[in-house]
């Protein structure tokens, strides 16, 4: 048992603890069902790009503080994020049932939120970590397609404030 147990820790401290797609990368294309201020509709990530950039942000878990703490920050400057032309949408494993309750409790109704039940957007982006949950990472999409910034932390303080500003970088 012991053994088991050692082995398991020893492969997750060989795991890269930042897996993310590079920059310059082609993002994949997906669809999703998205919630915003309790609606649902769905999103094609081509369709979104024909009107600018996109932010696409992977969350662990809806309702938890970390997660709730970046939500609000990301409702609090939507309004950058929309003077710069950008759609934000944050995607995590919950149901579309719970993103409906989180979209209009913690996005405050000012964004997209996506389920990604199985994580499949996630693991499409190399922001899965263990098939269990969605790393926190945020990426900035060029309306050509192209990743023009990731930044991958636990922690959801800098995420905002970093992409703002490669949205700012991106449209000089």
């Amino acid at each position: 048992m012991f053994g088991l147990l050692l082995g398991a820790v020893l492969a997750l401290a060989a795991m890269p603890a930042n897996a993310q797609l590079p920059t310059d990368a082609t993002a994949p294309e997906f669809t999703a069902q998205v919630a915003q201020g309790g609606a649902v509709s769905s999103f094609a990530l081509s369709a979104a790009l024909a009107h600018g950039p996109v932010v696409l942000y992977f969350f662990p878990k809806s309702f938890t503080s970390g997660c709730t703490a970046e939500a609000h920050d990301f409702a609090d400057h939507i309004g950058a994020y929309k003077a710069l032309g950008a759609t934000v949408v944050g995607v995590s494993g919950d149901s579309i049932e719970t993103q409906k309750k989180f979209s209009t409790q913690e996005c405050r109704s000012k964004f997209l939120v996506a389920s990604d039940p199985g994580l499949k957007i996630a693991g499409m982006y190399d922001s899965k970590v263990l098939g269990l949950y969605a790393n926190r990472t945020s990426y900035v999409i060029a309306p050509n397609g192209k990743i023009a910034y990731v930044y991958t932390s636990l922690d959801p303080d800098k995420h905002v404030a970093n992409t703002l500003a490669a949205l700012r970088k991106l449209k000089n």
